[in-house]
């Protein structure tokens, strides 16, 4: 048995502090110093944590790599299971002109700028970072609104903005099941924390986006709708990530908060000339006054439609018995671990949930789209393999990362640092989304900064005497406003809108806004943290 150790260099918890945030610096100094590319900087910053893991804290070398390997495996299933097949679905309607259709609908919703971005980057960008995140929404969101007429820039900034509330529970709320499964905390309360945090974002939000597009007179002639969408979208986040499914917090609360845009008489009054010609200066897609039939639209609607049905029958209580049948869980091999006090951690075992788990469910999706859009079976096999293509170093990038976070964890690194942070005290409360903040902002994901810093996050808290859900739960809803001045995020939308070298540019626009929204973060969880808001927490 190995016996993680507090204070392996010299008995000193600083020292062992600054010898086990080496993996982490050196991420970090590859990513945001020297500008290597996430999936060359993950394998080097897992070789770190090897060594330090093998030398300084005497873990055996095969426990050493077998924990690597379960982090591995864990990045693999479910984490990019999940993303190849939501991507795959968004495939297969671009690949059937279906996609365009959707677009094409969105469009005639309303002919007011304003409103129009609060649909297609706000609502639609949700239901895109809920089916498949890692970028996606900004890229689809952007090039939508640049068809309907939008100046790039502007169509750039108001996407990236817009990819905020929804992504902690992204990618069928996988950055929010890495954060439990790192910290050993049960997914229901962390999510359920996180679930009455990024709702406050959701209420604020879509007011920033009409101030974004249209100035002061966007807010003051476009307020009621952006409200009635926001609040709709934070009811029903927090409704469904507490009260009914994860997975499926951020697909009901884009589909809600559009509906209840889309009922307000506002939103549905066409735009004055002035309004259209200030904010739609760039040049409008050709296809946009094609009319498709009925039944076409239908079917673009339908693998959104599927998704969302067959995720609420997996909630329903004989079929969630029956899928969790299916679910393995192993004593891990060449893997024998204790904490300081000597009591077996839980990475000694892991679970393997084949059919309970959000890819599976999207696959099956997936193969109901692919007929429901009538795509033949080697097609859809050949965009199933062309997605794993398209994500193969994000695919590198996710299992590195999680390789060193499992290794940091089971080597005591991360309780070494942990403990060493928790000296901020009460300040911890402050600092904590910033961290979470900070590792997106360099990594581009909130499911690495997760995996980063989420065990971190939960042995300071307790060392501290706060809420570890509360930490872990701020390290992702920090996080979630990093993604939009990130390096890997800037580079997508600027390739998406034709801006290429331009993300200098966009950083400027977005910084502001990411560190006002950070800040009213950190305050919200100071005040949780407190008697203030502390009512608030399950």
């Amino acid at each position: 048995m190995f016996v993680q150790q507090l204070e392996p260099v010299a008995d000193s918890l600083t020292l062992s502090a600054l010898v086990a945030t080496l993996p982490l610096l050196t991420v970090l100094a590859l990513l945001g110093g020297v500008r290597m590319r996430a999936h060359y900087a993950g394998p080097i910053g897992l070789a770190v944590a090897v060594l330090v893991a093998c030398l300084p804290y005497g873990m055996p070398l095969g426990q050493t790599l077998s924990s690597g390997a379960q982090g591995v495996l864990f990045g693999l299933f479910p984490i990019m299971w999940i993303v190849v097949n939501a991507l795959w679905v968004y495939r297969m309607t671009v690949r059937t002109d279906h996609f365009d259709v959707l677009r094409r609908s969105f469009g005639r919703l309303s002919d007011d700028p304003r409103v129009q971005a609060l649909v297609i980057a706000f609502c639609f960008g949700a239901l895109l970072e809920a089916l498949a995140g890692f970028g996606a929404p900004v890229a689809i969101c952007a090039v939508m609104l640049v068809a309907l007429g939008f100046d790039p820039v502007r169509a750039a900034v108001v996407a990236l903005v817009a990819n905020t509330a929804p992504v902690a529970f992204g990618a069928m709320a996988t950055p929010v099941v890495t954060l439990a499964q790192v910290t050993g905390l049960p997914l229901e309360s962390v999510a359920s924390v996180v679930g009455r945090q990024t709702p406050l974002l959701a209420l604020v939000v879509p007011l920033l986006l009409v101030v974004l597009v249209d100035g002061r007179r966007g807010l003051r002639e476009t307020w009621v709708p952006a409200l009635a969408c926001g609040t709709a979208f934070a009811v029903a986040q927090f409704a469904v990530s507490n009260y009914l499914s994860v997975q499926l917090a951020d697909i009901a609360a884009a589909l809600i908060g559009a509906a209840a845009l889309v009922a307000v008489p506002a939103a549905r009054r066409p735009a004055e000339e002035p309004v259209r010609a200030a904010v739609l200066t760039g040049v409008r897609s050709d296809d946009l006054d094609h009319v498709d039939p009925r039944p076409e639209v239908l079917r673009a609607y339908a693998p959104y439609a599927l998704i969302v049905a067959i995720f609420s029958i997996a909630q329903i209580g004989p079929v969630k018995d029956l899928l969790a049948k299916a679910t393995r869980t192993v004593d891990w091999p060449f893997l024998d671990v204790a904490n300081p006090d000597g009591e077996p951690v839980s990475g000694n075992l892991f679970a393997l949930p084949l059919l309970a788990t959000g890819g599976t469910l999207v696959l099956l999706a997936g193969i109901a789209t692919a007929a429901v859009l009538r795509v033949a079976a080697r097609d859809a096999l050949g965009e199933w393999a062309a997605t794993v293509r398209e994500l193969r170093h994000a695919i590198l990038t996710v299992t590195s990362v999680l390789a060193l976070a499992y290794v940091m964890n089971l080597s005591g690194q991360a309780a070494t640092i942990g403990h060493f942070v928790a000296a901020a005290g009460a300040g911890l409360a402050f600092l904590s989304p910033v961290l979470g903040w900070f590792g997106v902002a360099v990594s581009g994901s909130d499911t690495s900064a997760n995996a980063l810093f989420g065990a971190l996050q939960v042995t300071a808290a307790r060392e501290s005497g706060l809420s570890p859900d509360l930490l872990a739960a701020a390290n992702s809803s920090g996080g979630v406003l990093g993604k939009m001045i990130s390096p890997q995020n800037l580079t997508i939308a600027c390739a998406a809108v034709g801006l290429k070298g331009r993300e200098g540019d966009l950083l400027r626009k977005v910084l502001p806004w990411s560190l006002g929204l950070l800040l009213l973060m950190c305050l919200i969880v100071v005040a949780q943290s407190s008697f203030l808001l502390g009512w608030m927490l399950p």
